[in-house]
């Protein structure tokens, strides 16, 4: 076993078949009945525990791993919810590509209640959360100029297009700590001076935890507010009501893109990684 400060870990999992892509979001993907034959896991990290409730399962044929980044029940605020566990236990059972679901504030005047979006981008507006696996004495620089991969995106934004879905290819996302909404005067900053499109509460480190671990990553996010340029203030059972009104499509989609994204032929996440630094390879 290798030391934990480096960022590698001998794996503890059980032998079973790999699981090739995950998908991160909150608990309709079961409730939905999409996942056949599910089975709960737990999964040994170097990071704590993750997430109770991961679960894999068929989706469209395809193995599938299912992770609610808040828990089952919804009990992890953004800034306690355990990025690093998380995603090293999707690793641990062979994930290389994950398509992580969101709800997210919309800034430009060109979204909807309801729409879906792809970012492209984002501003990391976060603080205290742990936000790499190479806390030393190995140091590595990630790149992440480009941090979503474009394989998955279009993927995405091709099957939602097909589905007749309202959905925007592309937008700037800025990451805040929460679990509290914006301020008016925080709202027209991130709008007017930092350009932000999207807002959101957990998309980092996810993203760049993914990128550590050579995981292909992308978000297909639901517009579930407008922020304080609304009528009302944000609430959060106001976006808990959309999540749960668009969680079918979302299904859809999801089932829709299942077997092209276990096959990842892009480059996005070829960069000096935890894999390339010798940790142990994934079971399986």
């Amino acid at each position: 076993m290798t030391d934990k400060a480096q960022g590698f870990y001998t794996p503890r999992m059980p032998d079973q078949p790999r699981v090739n892509w995950a998908v991160i979001g909150g608990s309709g993907l079961y409730r939905l009945g999409l996942l056949q034959e599910p089975t709960a896991l737990t999964v040994h990290t170097p990071y704590g525990s993750h997430a109770p409730g991961l679960t894999v399962g068929l989706l469209a044929g395809q193995r599938t791993a299912f992770l609610p980044r808040h828990g089952e029940r919804h009990t992890l605020p953004p800034h306690r919810v355990p990025y690093r566990a998380n995603m090293w236990a999707l690793r641990e059972l062979g994930v290389t590509s994950v398509v992580a679901v969101s709800a997210m504030g919309g800034l430009s005047d060109a979204h909807l209640v309801g729409d879906l979006a792809l970012p492209d981008q984002f501003i990391d507006w976060t603080h205290n959360r742990p936000s790499t696996f190479f806390d030393g004495p190995v140091v590595v620089h990630t790149s992440l100029a480009d941090p979503f991969c474009p394989q998955l995106r279009e993927l995405l934004k091709r099957g939602a297009i097909e589905l007749g879905e309202r959905v925007h290819e592309r937008g700037t996302c800025l990451c805040f700590e929460g679990p509290r909404f914006s301020t008016r005067a925080e709202s027209r900053l991130y709008r007017d001076v930092l350009h932000a499109e999207l807002l959101s509460m957990t998309l980092v480190p996810e993203v760049v935890l993914a990128r550590e671990l050579g995981i292909c990553y992308a978000t297909c996010a639901v517009i579930t507010d407008l922020d304080v340029r609304g009528s009302q203030p944000v609430e959060g059972h106001d976006v808990n009501a959309v999540m749960a009104e668009r969680s079918t499509a979302l299904g859809q989609l999801l089932a829709a893109v299942a077997t092209e994204a276990v096959q990842r032929t892009c480059t996005c996440a070829g960069q000096q990684t935890a894999n390339d630094l010798g940790s142990p390879k994934p079971f399986g």
